[in-house]
């Protein structure tokens, strides 16, 4: 029987990766990892510290590492950092090391999402969360695009629904 392959979900904070992420993970009867809470689980803190001790920098060394190591597993779903995408080498290992599914969410949605969430530090600064998710929109989604195999949007639907479409959109 073949190997499953990976299933890689990349998308700004808030287009619920992780949610979708077990959802899918669940109807394909395979691990699920998230991989910042990955990094927070061999830190043994949590992310909002990491960023405050290692500066985003430092967090995105750890991340390129964790999701660099994670991806060499095999028939695994795995939800990214939204700014994972920024490292050209981890944008080359999910590309070549399973499908890439880009979960496209307007900024609306996203401050919906997030706005009582203190767990994001990229949104804990004196800037109004909008100006920060457009400036981080118009930085990273063509890198979302660049690396996708596929975009599906997740505004209006259910995680359970979207999960269904990336099943049928993957063939899996």
């Amino acid at each position: 029987m073949a190997e499953k392959r990976n299933i890689f979900l990349v998308g700004p904070m808030g287009a619920g990766k992780s949610t979708i992420g077990r959802h899918l993970a669940e109807q394909l009867h395979m691990e699920f990892y998230d991989s910042d809470q990955e990094i927070e689980r061999r830190s043994g803190a949590d992310i909002s510290w990491v960023f405050d001790v290692e500066g985003e920098e430092g967090f995105r060394v750890r991340e390129e590492r964790v999701i660099g190591e994670l991806s060499e597993l095999q028939g695994i779903v795995m939800a990214t950092g939204g700014g994972a995408i920024k490292s050209r080498e981890t944008r080359n290992r999910l590309s070549a090391r399973g499908i890439v599914v880009y979960l496209e969410t307007p900024i609306e949605k996203q401050l919906a999402r997030t706005q009582r969430d203190k767990r994001r530090p990229l949104l804990q600064t004196e800037e109004p969360p909008r100006e920060v998710l457009e400036r981080l929109a118009e930085e990273r989604n063509p890198l979302y695009e660049e690396v996708a195999d596929f975009v599906v949007q997740t505004d209006e639907q259910s995680a359970k629904i979207v999960a269904n479409q990336i099943v049928k959109l993957i063939g899996m």
